[in-house]
This record gives structure tokens, C-alpha cells and sequence, in this order.
């Protein structure tokens, strides 16, 4: 037996709705590559869907390795460490890299300066 467009189409729309993240934004984003020229409906869904399982479990992995689990929280330093400190994340690491305090970071460039000078 086969099943007909309206029961379909239904079904379609219920899997939809199981999602958070707009499509909207997640179309734009994948347009923004020079190789798309047009996405299909079921890629999109799927890409979105994909999007939002892969943002719950960093999110999920980084809050188990915070120390945030006592206030339920989950701050943009427990993101970046698991960037760091988990393989899996390690591509992350430039998007989410380690906040540094200002005054670090301008010794740090004078040291590389001062190890660029002495060659």
C-alpha cells in the first residue's frame, strides 16, 4: 500500500516542528557557500536537524566537564575548554578559543616581539 501526499505531507510537518533552530538561518548559512546553488528541502531539514544534535552535545559534553554543575550553569570558558581538551572538538578551537586578559596578551606579543627581535 501506498501512502498519499496529504499523510505525507502531515508527517513532514510534525518532523518539522521537532526542531529549535530556524531553517531560515541554517539555508542562509549553507547559501553562503559558493558550491550550493540550491538546497533541498529534506538536506535542509536533516543539515538543521544534524545542526542542532551537534550544538546539544557540546553543550551537553561541556556542562558534564564544567564547574558550573553546581549553579546549573554553563559559561563560554567551559565551551572553549572542551574545545581544547576534547578531540572530538579540537577543530572549535579557533571559533571558541580561551578568553585572555588583556595584559596577558600584550605581554605575550611583546615577548614574540622581543624573540623576533633577538634573530
Amino acid at each position: 500500500m501506498s501512502q498519499s501526499k496529504p499523510d505525507k505531507d502531515n508527517k513532514t510537518q510534525e518532523a518539522r516542528k521537532t526542531i529549535s533552530l530556524p531553517m531560515s538561518r541554517v539555508k542562509l548559512i549553507m547559501k553562503s557557500s559558493p558550491d550550493v546553488s540550491s538546497i533541498n528541502q529534506d538536506a535542509l531539514f536533516l543539515t538543521t536537524k544534524a545542526t542542532e544534535l551537534f550544538v546539544q552535545h557540546l553543550a551537553l559534553t561541556s556542562f558534564t566537564n564544567s564547574s558550573g554543575r553546581e549553579t546549573n550553569t554553563l559559561d563560554y570558558s567551559d565551551l572553549a575548554k572542551t574545545a581544547e581538551a576534547t578531540e572530538t572538538f579540537h577543530f572549535l578551537t579557533d571559533i571558541l578559543p580561551k578568553k585572555i586578559l588583556a595584559r596577558d596578551y600584550f605581554k605575550s606579543l611583546e615577548q614574540m616581539q622581543d624573540e623576533e627581535a633577538d634573530f
